[in-house]
């Protein structure tokens, strides 16, 4: 099987595993990650798939003695707690050692195994190295490894950390930062010849001026298997899925983390976002004036060890035509965009045997509809939803070792008020 046709497998076991996790039954948005104030790290080796049909060598951190995974849990802590991470270093490399470093954080604190360049490192499964530090500040962070991060962040070695203000559904402790739903994007790249040097212990040969990324990644996924389900048992090592989700008017509350170390142009479709902090930081002028010094813009310039919180709503403002396809006449739905209430569709659509279908198209361009289509298309809009992609705004980051399309990219999905959301 050459590699274009594995990509088609691929897309279409992606397409299928979206469909089953379109079904579930809560009722809030929740990014995939553990909760509490303790946690055991463990530095491990795996090997990831990825669309175009490679696997690679990765070094990531587990928890509680399970597998790695790429990229690490996810921790999600509460403003004023103290955090506890314990690691040990489980990769069986020779002269190895491993750490982690925490941007952002306020007095860390380390303790236990050797000192290195940036802070205490573990060599070996019994070598201990205790982290403590206390969440000071609500926002969006980064973690990584603080050993040789040219090539242990590269391999694998980082994760995120969410801290939660007081105030539930708020992304800091003022009222401008509520949310009804929010999703992370853990944006990173790869160059595949690292890891094939790494799995043959050449690290002495390997180049960092001839660095080359060819996968591109979102939450340690390459479309399309950044839609697949959560926890995908084909994707053991990759447990995080990203699918937004929302309904009209309802505001998403964006996390975006550029963890490797080029700048990522991450693009938002069918509206600009509103940035309201950077680096876990309110861009506000004053402590407590709220978000003033936020701006609003098409496209995240995602820079290297940084991290942003984003505000989208989408209401189908001034599209000029009516979302659910209402007679003069009909009543509001709500949230509805009253201007454009009862306005006709713009253009007269082709007989069905001059169009072509996208997987996606419901058969009818209005919200919560469907229509006619023909025999084997369609089929991946279960709910009459409308798709926007938000992806890497830069085209070769929109491909998998150059087989368009895949990586840094998913879609954003409105969907009908009464389907609910998990």
């Amino acid at each position: 099987m050459n590699t274009k046709t594995l990509q088609t497998g691929r897309w279409l076991a992606g397409f299928a595993l979206l469909l089953m996790s379109l079904t579930g039954t809560r009722t809030e948005a929740a990014i995939d990650g553990v909760t509490g104030t303790n946690f055991n790290f463990t530095a491990k080796p795996a090997i990831i798939t990825t669309p175009d049909g490679d696997s690679l060598l990765v070094w990531g951190y587990g928890l509680d003695g399970g597998p790695m995974q790429y990229p690490g849990p996810t921790l999600i802590v509460n403003q004023g707690d103290t955090i506890t991470i314990k690691l040990i270093n489980e990769l069986g490399v020779a002269n190895m050692p491993v750490s982690l470093v925490f941007p952002g954080q306020e007095g860390v604190s380390a303790s236990g195994g050797t000192a290195g360049l940036l802070t205490q490192e573990s060599s070996g499964p019994t070598d201990t190295v205790t982290y403590t530090f206390t969440a000071s500040h609500a926002g969006t962070y980064l973690y990584n490894s603080g050993t040789q991060p040219e090539l242990q962040i590269e391999m694998g070695m980082l994760g995120a950390i969410i801290v939660r203000p007081a105030a539930a559904k708020q992304a800091y402790n003022h009222p401008d930062t509520a949310f009804d739903h929010e999703y992370l994007f853990l944006l990173t790249e790869m160059d595949p010849q690292v890891h094939y040097m790494a799995s043959l212990g050449l690290f002495d040969v390997i180049d960092n001026s001839a660095y080359n990324p060819v996968l591109w990644f979102i939450n340690g996924r390459n479309a399309p298997d950044t839609m697949a389900d959560a926890g995908a048992s084909w994707l053991p090592n990759q447990p995080y899925n990203i699918v937004p989700r929302t309904h009209v008017a309802e505001t998403v509350l964006a996390r975006v983390i550029s963890a490797g170390r080029d700048l990522h142009p991450f693009h938002f479709h069918g509206n600009h976002v509103k940035l309201i902090g950077r680096d876990g930081r309110l861009l506000e002028s004053a402590t407590g004036t709220g978000p003033d010094l936020a701006r609003v813009d098409f496209t995240i310039q995602a820079v290297p060890g940084s991290t942003y919180d984003a505000l989208w709503s989408w209401t189908g403002y001034k599209l000029g035509w009516d979302i659910y396809g209402h007679k003069n006449g009909d009543p509001l739905e709500p949230n509805e965009y009253a201007p454009d209430h009862g306005k006709p569709l713009p253009v007269a659509l082709p007989a069905l045997q001059d169009m072509t279908f996208g997987g996606f198209y419901s058969g009818s361009p209005f919200l919560g509809d469907f229509g006619d289509l023909p025999p084997g298309e369609g089929g991946l809009n279960l709910n009459g939803g409308m798709f926007y992609m938000w992806h890497s705004h830069a085209e070769k980051e929109l491909a998998n070792n150059d087989i368009f399309p895949g990586g840094m990219m998913t879609m954003m999905i409105i969907e009908p008020a009464d389907v609910p959301i998990p």
